[in-house]
This record gives C-alpha cells, sequence and structure tokens, in this order.
C-alpha cells in the first residue's frame, strides 16, 4: 500500500462525525472532467487532491465538514487519506446513505481521464481492505446504487460490479505462502498500523510485550522490540492456534479479531481503563508504559529524562498532573494518578 496521510498532505485531523461501522464501502468519481495529465505527473495528483478539499470545504450549500471521501486513489497506485477511518463520508447523497457505506473516489472524471488505471485500481482495493479491516462491512457498491447520479462513471462501476477484483482477477492479493522451515514474512494493516515481518513502530513492541504476558514469547531472544522479526511472527502464530486457528490463519501475521482479543481493542480506539491500582509508587506494568507514551504523544512528557517505562516514578506523576492541569481541574482532582476520566480524554 502507498498510503499519502493528511499529516503529509498538511491537513489537520478531519473534523468529520465519527461512525465505527457501516454496512460496507462505495466507489465514486470526480464527476467532472479531469486532466490526462495527471497520467504523467503525480504531482498534478497530490494538487488534484487538495483542489477537491478545498472546493468541498466552500461549498456552503452542503457544508461539508472536510474533504467527502473517507479516501482517494491516484492514477499513480497512491491513496490519499480523505476523512479516513472511522469517520462518516460526506458523499453518498444524504445521510442515511451516509451512514451505510464508507466511500472511495477514483481520481478519474466524466471527460478526459475517464479509464482508472490498474494501479489506481489496486490503491481503491487497497483502501476496500483497509477499511474493511476496520469496521466497514463486505459490501462494494458503486455511487448510483441507491441515489439517482452516473457516478462513478462506466469504467469504474464495471469493475465495481465485477465484485472489485486486483488487476490480475482476484478480488483479495494473494499472500505467497511460505516454505514449511520459514514463517509468513509480509507486512499488513490494521487500524491504520502496520504489522507482520519488516513492520517497525510501537505498536510492534506493545503486540510483543501482550504476548510475553500472555505466555507467548518463548521464540525471543532478548525479548520485544519495535522491528517485526521471524520471532514475533512465531511468538504471534503460538497465540492465534490458542485462539483455535489454523492453516493460513495461523500464520503468525495479525488479523483483526486475533489483535483486538489480544490487546483488548484495535489501533484507533480507546483501551479500557484498568483501574486505580495499577497506578502508583510501587507499582510495575504495561499499563504504566501505555499511560507514558501516551502522554508523551499528547505532549506532556516533559517530566521525563530518558522516557516513559513500566515503573511507577515521580515523572509520571507530574506529568498526568499537567495534563489534569490543562483539563481546568485542580486540588484532589489534579493529583496526578489517573482515574476513568484522565484516561478517557487522554484518547480522546
Amino acid at each position: 500500500m502507498q498510503l499519502i496521510t493528511r499529516d503529509q498532505l498538511g491537513w489537520p485531523p478531519s473534523a468529520a462525525p465519527d461512525q465505527a461501522t457501516t454496512l460496507g464501502v462505495k466507489i465514486h468519481y470526480e464527476g467532472t472532467p479531469v486532466s490526462t495529465d495527471l497520467l504523467t505527473d503525480h504531482d498534478r495528483c497530490v494538487q488534484e487532491v487538495k483542489n477537491i478539499r478545498e472546493s468541498h470545504l466552500a461549498n456552503k450549500q452542503e457544508n461539508y465538514a472536510d474533504i467527502a471521501y473517507n479516501y482517494l486513489a491516484c492514477p499513480h497506485g497512491y491513496l490519499f487519506e480523505g476523512r479516513g477511518i472511522g469517520k462518516r463520508t460526506g458523499a453518498n447523497g444524504n445521510q442515511p446513505l451516509n451512514r451505510a457505506h464508507y466511500a472511495i473516489c477514483g481520481l478519474v472524471g466524466s471527460d478526459g481521464l475517464t479509464e482508472p488505471t490498474p494501479e489506481m485500481l489496486n490503491a481503491i482495493r487497497d483502501g476496500i481492505d483497509l477499511l474493511q479491516a476496520n469496521g466497514a462491512g463486505g459490501e462494494i457498491r458503486g455511487h448510483r446504487d441507491g441515489y439517482a447520479t452516473d457516478c462513478p462513471g462506466e469504467p469504474l462501476y464495471a469493475w465495481v460490479q465485477a465484485g472489485a477484483p486486483r488487476p490480475g482477477g482476484t478480488s483479495t492479493p494473494p499472500v505467497a505462502q511460505p516454505p514449511a522451515d520459514q514463517p509468513a514474512r509480509y507486512e499488513t494493516t490494521v487500524g491504520g498500523l502496520a504489522y507482520g515481518y519488516g513492520a517497525h513502530g510501537n505498536q510492534v513492541t506493545e503486540v510483543g510485550r501482550a504476548l510475553v504476558a500472555r505466555g507467548f514469547g518463548s521464540h525471543y531472544a532478548v525479548g520485544p522490540g519495535p522491528d517485526w522479526s521471524d520471532a514475533d511472527t512465531l511468538n504471534y502464530a503460538d497465540y492465534q492456534r490458542s485462539l483455535g486457528y489454523s492453516g493460513s490463519d495461523a500464520d503468525g501475521v495479525p488479523g483483526p479479531d486475533s489483535l483486538r482479543r489480544l490487546l483488548g481493542y484495535l489501533p484507533g480506539e480507546q483501551p479500557p481503563f484498568p483501574g486505580t491500582e495499577y497506578f502508583g509508587p510501587g507499582q510495575s506494568n504495561d499499563y504504566i508504559r501505555q499511560l507514558g507514551e501516551r502522554l508523551v504523544a499528547k505532549g506532556f512528557g516533559s517530566h521525563y529524562a530518558v522516557g516513559p517505562g513500566p515503573t511507577w516514578s515521580e515523572a509520571d506523576r507530574e506529568n498526568v498532573q499537567a495534563f489534569q492541569e490543562a483539563q481546568g481541574w485542580s486540588g484532589g482532582d489534579a493529583d496526578g494518578y489517573p482515574g476513568p476520566e484522565t484516561w478517557r480524554r487522554l484518547w480522546s
């Protein structure tokens, strides 16, 4: 997946209303002439997406909260983050339809550039798979399904009616099966974060620690870290088999169901508050590290000398207190010890 995020586009977080689930995804096109210059100049694609957002925000009749689509796809195979995951679309014609399906727009139009490239179809399929892994149901429709419009144009609609297959004939990309003695080596995306061989980031460390906490860390030589390795895959496969998965469903690469069962939540969701007893002097657990990492992400980590850790320290208390005071709290409500409301606001 070649994803261009809102941050990379210079956009703030989407102001669109939240919506965690839909029946599926609807496919759109621009509905106006689109220049064929996009085929040879990717910078024009970037500007096209920015222009669409500007035009939507300027449309006072529709009163868009943001660009109307959850994602957009260009002829070069890039997927642009519009409203993104978990946001109600503004593209399907009316609020009941918007609540029913998320929306992806291919950068083709009614004239000029009208035929989607194979790369664009792959990018749209990436967006469909991403949304289906994060709340969208299995329906794949065109905008014209249930609404009087020519959108998404004949070429894109024919592809939708064929089941939205990836170029080459399959609706989802085939995953090469590794040799029997080699762990699976591919990457997937859940909740906008990468997992599987080659993935990097705090989310990888979090999975490793959760596996160890549940007794599935036997393949680590030195413990979990931020780079997904074969050891992570082997440990995760052991965990998947403990849930009753088998075959390719237990290949060691996370899916939404097993990841939610491991962590208690999916990336992008608020983790449940564990209880006040986990925080304070003498306590050491991964909830403290999770709290500290969230404080840093929210800009309240100035009291850490070397960063968050699993053992409660005065720096944790001072950072929590700074966050609580920023909420307008004082006295006992800003004592530096997290409660359910502090926890909720940290993830809001």
